[in-house]
């Protein structure tokens, strides 16, 4: 089996080269596309989507991922399902987990819950962060951080002396992800994601 990821940014594809060998195992291969974010992917993805139509071999996938950011999550989804529809795709939502081409997923509301949801792996990352960092209320559940959740991280970091130029997305995305483990993330979108993958294999 292959799967190709489509996402919205290349921090996206940074943190997905190091958890879908994790999550898949090493038969399943992948590629992972990045744009130039959310808009410019679901303005380009009905061609994209019709484009794998045309040829889409029989043991290849599609996973979409996109951050939610403020929109509301239903209608997004919703949007993302009409699309692949109308390119002639199944996906697991239309098919209640039977076979499907298609896997639309969102990050509650940004990429870097799922780091917040992996606090060991912040740490491991990035050794000065205080231990007691993923036991805060404010983060103990990643994905209701509330004023974002990219800011929230860069903030943290720089109170202790990282990112003093700001927050480098990608080498951030490519430094936590390494240490992630899956099956410990407190994300609930990140575990939805995890769950929609193995469905998508299994």
């Amino acid at each position: 089996m292959h799967i190709e990821f489509l996402v919205e940014e290349p921090s996206a594809e940074a943190a997905l080269n190091n958890l879908a060998p994790v999550i898949l195992g090493p038969e399943i291969t992948f590629q992972v596309h990045p744009y130039n974010g959310k808009q410019d992917l679901l303005a380009k993805l009905p061609r994209r989507l019709a484009g794998y139509r045309a040829w889409l071999p029989e043991g290849w996938r599609i996973v979409i991922l996109l951050d939610a950011d403020e929109e509301d999550c239903r209608q997004l989804k919703a949007g993302m399902e009409a699309i692949a529809h109308a390119a002639g795709l199944t996906t697991r939502s239309a098919t209640g987990g039977a076979q499907f081409q298609v896997l639309n997923r969102l990050a509650v509301q940004e990429l870097e819950a799922w780091f917040f949801g992996d606090a060991d792996a912040l740490r491991a990352a990035y050794p000065r962060l205080s231990p007691s960092l993923g036991e805060r209320s404010r983060y103990r559940t990643p994905d209701a951080i509330v004023g974002g959740t990219w800011e929230a991280l860069e903030r943290e970091l720089q109170r202790v002396g990282y990112a003093p130029g700001g927050l480098a997305k990608v080498a951030t995305a490519r430094a936590v992800s390494a240490h992630m483990r899956p099956e410990r993330n407190r994300s609930h979108s990140f575990q939805v994601f995890r769950s929609g993958l193995l469905d998508l294999i299994g």
